[in-house]
């Protein structure tokens, strides 16, 4: 042991940000331990170590007698005296029992817990810097797989991705680059354990935000998101300025901003859904792409009856359910659907008559919305046409 030790504690604490009292702590404690291990003869011994030369020594508390018995405890006053001179019979002192050959020992052990307190402040800092980042999307590279858990390379660490966290229908192989969310980070004795997941919503969310400059920036919100990873989502998007169509706004030009997540996530399906504080309206939106023709809500029971055309049944409940199983989670309401005979035939005949007339008018009204919408277009492209010729 130096002064060189010494220079290596200031350095660390520079470069690294560890204590170097709490370095010295450290090893004072490993010393103690190392020299009982090694050179069990005197129990009450004290190392020390020597903060401006790095140098060691070991000390033992001896009762100073008249006539020692045990020398491992006692010392004599004669001896003593030697010592210190102001000393009595009865006082404790220390005394230099320094092994002639601790020095090694004492190198040693210095530098395993060197090695080990840098190791921790590592494992410290990792675990700080991602619990700041819990919440985040992060890229990283598959490193191995292991009875099913993925462990992914995130650079200075290691994430973890769970069977639950995986899409089923994607295939992960070494090697791979992925995307993932961080959605917990433990400290434990081994180090940090992040989990990231691709099934998570907050994934999907955090995708949003990146690929759509108007969520990054607030003026378009998500109001809420239901998932089935690897299949298909629903996503209610509100716009807190009248200007931006928040629809368009995530669809992007062409498509190709909600392209982009599609690909990111292997082809799962996204219905981008318009967010409406009417119950009926927004209900109606999160059974796209089927037609509605009528809702009726219970608000005490949060039930949703829901009437679309017949041949549009089936397009509105989806493939084993799924449409309306998504619709009722993204609005937190009980769905029910039938189809417009079912539905007259669950009333009577007065209440039949009236309802069927009223869902004809609402047929009439957008079969007249749809061919004004056609000839407006018709009437837009004829003039186009027009201006062409007359150019």
């Amino acid at each position: 042991m130096s002064s060189e030790l010494i220079q290596a504690l200031n350095e660390l604490e520079k470069e690294r940000g560890i204590p170097k009292e709490a370095l010295i702590d450290a090893i004072k404690t490993a010393l103690n331990t190392a020299y009982k291990k090694n050179f069990g003869t005197v129990q009450n011994v004290n190392v020390e170590l020597n903060e401006a030369t790095g140098d060691v020594c070991v000390y033992a508390q001896k009762k100073i007698v008249a006539e020692v018995q045990d020398e491992g405890m006692e010392i004599s006053l004669q001896d003593a005296k030697e010592i210190n001179p102001d000393c009595e019979l009865d006082d404790v002192i220390l005394v230099e029992v320094t092994p002639s050959n601790f020095g090694r020992i004492a190198t040693q052990t210095a530098k395993q817990v060197v090695v080990q307190k840098l190791r921790e402040a590592e494992r410290s800092m990792i675990y700080e810097e991602f619990a700041e980042r819990e919440g985040e999307v992060v890229t990283g590279t598959i490193q191995r797989i292991e009875s099913r858990i993925i462990i992914v390379n995130l650079g200075r660490t290691e994430g973890i991705m769970l069977p639950s966290d995986q899409i089923n229908t994607e295939r992960y192989e070494v090697g791979q680059r992925i995307k993932g969310y961080i959605y917990e980070v433990k400290n434990t004795s081994k180090g940090p354990n992040i989990f990231i997941s691709r099934t998570h919503q907050a994934f999907l969310k955090r995708l949003f935000e990146l690929e759509v400059p108007e969520i990054y920036e607030g003026l378009v919100e998500i109001k809420s998101i239901a998932r089935e990873a690897g299949s298909r989502s629903k996503i209610a998007v509100y716009s807190l300025d009248d200007k931006i169509d928040p629809v368009g706004a995530c669809v992007g030009p062409r498509g190709i901003r909600v392209q982009n997540i599609v690909s990111e996530l292997n082809g799962e399906k996204i219905d981008i859904i318009k967010y409406s504080k009417e119950a009926e309206s927004y209900i109606a939106n999160a059974l796209s792409p089927s037609k509605v023709l009528h809702v009726i809500t219970n608000e005490e029971e949060k039930v949703a009856r829901v009437v679309v055309p017949d041949y549009q049944l089936s397009l509105a409940i989806g493939k084993e359910g799924q449409n309306a199983r998504l619709a009722a989670k993204l609005t937190g309401w009980k769905v029910d659907i039938k189809s417009e005979s079912q539905y007259i035939e669950s009333l009577t005949e007065e209440d039949q008559e009236a309802e069927s007339q009223d869902l004809e008018n609402q047929d009439v009204e957008s079969l007249e919305s749809e061919d004004l919408e056609a000839e407006s277009q018709d009437i837009e492209s004829h003039n186009m046409e027009e201006n062409e010729v007359d150019g």
